[in-house]
């Protein structure tokens, strides 16, 4: 994540980020990034962790066998 943000890109990719981390590794990395997006860098975060994106107040998309199926705030249940 350092080498990722050392130059301030505009965007950041995050596949599966907090895959292999326990609960409270998850939200400081989720936490990280929120920061980060609030310096400038847009954050994009692929993730199957319905949880955690439902604790972020953030725009979520949700994919469905590569297309859109929802976008707003939260995720559809």
């Amino acid at each position: 994540i350092a080498r990722a943000v050392v130059m301030q890109p505009d965007l950041i990719l995050a596949d599966e980020p907090t895959g292999n981390l326990d609960p409270e590794r998850s939200i400081e990395l989720i936490e990280l990034f929120k920061t980060i997006n609030y310096q400038g860098t847009t954050v994009l975060v692929a993730t199957h962790d319905r949880m955690l994106i439902e604790a972020q107040p953030a725009r979520t998309l949700v994919l469905d066998r590569g297309r859109l199926v929802a976008d707003g705030f939260g995720v559809p249940r």
